[in-house]
């Protein structure tokens, strides 16, 4: 009889302990702990069986500046298992400059190889680009050519895109920078990672976030079918 009820309590003490939350882990990431789900997914643009990923950021923004060094390396160890694109968060709504410059640059197929040299203005120059005029002595200081700039900063495609950025940022429920989404599904970010990991080292909230986007990456992968 006592070995039944014993046999009983061990029991519904492993059942109980089975249904606990598992503790918040980078390595094992949780959906609202350390990524949350997004309620809408977004159709991402990645091709085939690539796992788009997202980066939201402020060229102005002192975090994403940080990140950019290792998530540049980061990027670079997936290979071609994801497809990366940057979107600008525009930070003082439909006319901002900073995501007007960036729209800008990627309608010239510049975004990617001048993305260092306007953060490098921003945050070790210290020069503010915060006008149209500013984004246009930046563009030709840096040796690009002062017609084709301007054709392409007032041009139809990009003031539309402008305009419409407000909704886009909004559709994927991005609330601060930097932000990674995965494959228009998995949201996270650095800041979202120490909260949900208090007693994480400041030094390694970096080195957690490029986890848990390596454990979103593959679980796209499983999704999609790889």
């Amino acid at each position: 009889m006592l070995t039944r009820t014993v046999l009983a309590l061990s029991l519904a003490l492993a059942a109980a302990v089975a249904v606990l939350p598992a503790s918040a882990s980078p390595a094992v990431p949780r959906d609202g702990a350390e990524y949350r789900t997004l309620p809408s997914p977004v159709a991402p643009q990645a091709q085939g069986k690539k796992v788009e990923v997202v980066e939201f950021f402020m060229y102005h923004c002192p975090a994403c500046n940080m990140l950019e060094p290792g998530l540049a390396a980061w990027v670079r160890k997936q290979g071609d298992a994801i497809q990366f694109r940057r979107i600008h968060v525009p930070h003082t709504g439909a006319a901002d400059p900073e995501a007007h410059l960036f729209l800008t640059l990627e309608a010239m197929k510049l975004d990617d190889s001048m993305h260092d040299k306007v953060l490098h203005t921003w945050h070790v120059e210290r020069k503010r680009l915060k006008s149209d005029e500013d984004n246009l002595e930046w563009a030709v200081r840096n040796g690009l050519d002062k017609a084709q700039f301007t054709a392409a900063y007032t041009s139809f495609g990009v003031q539309t895109r402008l305009r419409n950025l407000e909704k886009l940022v909004g559709s994927y429920r991005v609330e601060g920078t930097p932000t990674v989404v995965i494959n228009g599904r998995y949201l996270t970010s650095p800041s979202i990672v120490a909260e949900s990991n208090p007693n994480l080292p400041r030094q390694s909230v970096e080195a957690a976030a490029f986890q848990v986007m390596d454990a979103l990456v593959l679980k796209a992968q499983q999704e999609l079918g790889r």
